[in-house]
């Protein structure tokens, strides 16, 4: 009886330390899967093939629904010197993320610009509650603060390039380099052109054409390796006399910020709203709502 109860003791000891370590190991295990990093959603926000896309007529294009567009400037927090308009134009770093969570939680999924052009023409399809956003001026927190951010939604942006300012650093704000905008372009992000150095559309005369719209469009596309179709007018400021310059060049789309479009020629005068740095994320939303 004495070495059936001790075969007994020690059967039941290998069992209790059997479970407990498997206890164990499944705790661990499960710990594991809790402490790894959430992969971001796959990107709705496609730069895809409009070759052989025909251009629709002007009513057409303005009967159909318009997409939100967002238009950043910098995302940094706000400085003592910063004045009425600087703060219109700067998101703070917190409000900038608390607005794409936003976006995010609402269901709003990024489109680029080659998506909205073959809707605006054809009516190809959308993703649910399509939006874009669009950054100007080429600052460097695009980059370091925006970029990380729009990834972790799987979002994706078009940046609009002033190429005088590419590489450079100031002495209250720096600038992307090449290196950073083919970067952005290789993740699968919309570059486009913002001029050379920001001079008001609505004045171009002579040379001006060349060096605002010819000599920035080379250059990104060396950077890129990709054609440049699309560009957004420096102040949102536009006159239809210069749309055949921008068709000339191949531009498909222009972006504005005013509150019509041009009832002959939309295409060149898509509308955009600023994304203030007044807004709060719920006070975005409903200008979004709003606007379009």
């Amino acid at each position: 009886m004495k070495i059936n109860f001790l075969t007994i003791i020690a059967a039941a000891t290998i069992l209790v330390s059997g479970c407990q370590c498997n206890a164990a190991n499944d705790k661990q295990n499960a710990g594991d899967s809790t402490t790894k990093e959430k992969t971001a959603p796959e990107s709705t926000a496609k730069n895809i093939d409009i070759n052989g896309v025909k251009v629709a007529d002007a009513k057409t294009i303005l009967a159909r629904k318009q997409v939100p567009i967002l238009c950043y400037h910098q995302v940094r927090n706000w400085r003592a010197t910063d004045g009425q308009m600087g703060k219109d134009y700067t998101v703070e770093i917190q409000n900038f993320k608390d607005q794409i969570k936003m976006l995010a939680d609402s269901g709003y999924n990024t489109i680029l610009p080659n998506q909205l052009y073959a809707y605006l023409n054809e009516g190809k399809p959308l993703p649910a509650k399509p939006i874009m956003l669009t950054f100007d001026d080429t600052v460097l927190d695009q980059y370091t603060v925006v970029n990380p951010t729009l990834k972790k939604y799987g979002y994706k942006a078009a940046y609009f390039i002033m190429t005088v300012s590419i590489g450079k650093k100031g002495k209250f704000v720096n600038y992307m380099s090449a290196e950073q905008i083919k970067e952005l372009a290789d993740e699968g992000n919309s570059i486009g052109s913002h001029t050379y150095d920001h001079k008001n559309f609505k004045k171009y005369t002579g040379k001006d054409w060349e060096e605002q719209l010819d000599k920035p469009t080379k250059k990104l596309e060396e950077i890129t390796g990709k054609k440049i179709e699309y560009f957004a007018y420096p102040f949102g400021l536009w006159n239809k006399e210069g749309f055949p310059e921008l068709k000339k060049r191949g531009f498909k789309m222009a972006f504005a910020l005013a509150d019509k479009r041009d009832e002959n020629d939309p295409l060149m005068c898509v509308r955009r709203i600023i994304a203030s740095g007044f807004w709060s994320p719920k006070t975005l939303h409903n200008n979004i709502v709003k606007s379009f």
